[in-house]
């Protein structure tokens, strides 16, 4: 005679889940990486949005100062860009290393 807990444990067992479930742990992954994502989107942009407002609020101080950069380093600039566009065309390679 089969003991009342065995015949219950044989009921239940036809509806135990699987003990691993691939599209149930996809689904939950995925949840997971869409939160990380959209902290990381609000955090990336939050920071945008302060730097945007520190920039605007400091440029009256900044343009001065990168104007006068501006006229004494652009002849160097130029002739860098020149120089190396020189090379580009020559070679028909850039200096950058391909990944």
């Amino acid at each position: 005679m089969t003991r009342p807990d065995d015949r219950l444990a044989a009921l239940f067992a036809a509806d135990l889940p699987p003990a691993r479930d691939p599209g149930f742990q996809a689904e939950v992954l995925e949840g997971l990486a869409r939160r990380r994502f959209q902290a990381d989107l609000m955090w990336l942009a939050s920071a945008a949005v302060v730097s945007g407002a520190a920039l605007w609020l400091l440029w009256p101080v900044v343009a001065p100062t990168l104007e006068a950069l501006g006229r004494g380093l652009a002849p160097g600039a130029m002739a860098l860009a020149v120089a190396a566009s020189i090379v580009i065309l020559a070679t028909g390679r850039t200096l950058l290393p391909r990944s």
